[in-house]
């Protein structure tokens, strides 16, 4: 893990798959990531495509969080195993750490 303390942004892209799997997640999913120091900043289903031809995800979401190391530590707890399961069984779901490499 690093120890990089500036604010980190990662963006989430998903598609629902089990409503009510996802919903319990949802349920569980903002505790998780203020345990970190993570937020939503946004989510917005139905984004709408600017350019390209990459499949337009049904939703996206922007999590922020305190550090680099915080997004890794949240991703990674053990005892969130069972939520971040949730959220795999619920949606098919990809997650981008957007580090500036500067």
């Amino acid at each position: 893990m690093t120890t990089d303390t500036a604010t980190t942004y990662a963006v989430a892209y998903l598609n629902v798959r089990d409503p009510e799997t996802f919903g319990r997640y949802r349920e569980q999913a903002g505790e998780a990531l203020a345990k970190h120091g993570g937020r939503v900043a946004v989510a917005v289903p139905k984004p709408i495509r600017l350019e390209g031809a990459m499949e337009t995800p049904g939703t996206m979401v922007l999590l922020e969080f305190d550090s680099l190391e915080g997004a890794e530590r949240w991703h990674a707890d053990p005892d969130l195993a069972d939520i971040h399961d949730l959220r795999r069984k619920g949606a098919e779901i990809s997650i981008f750490v957007l580090k500036d490499s500067a």
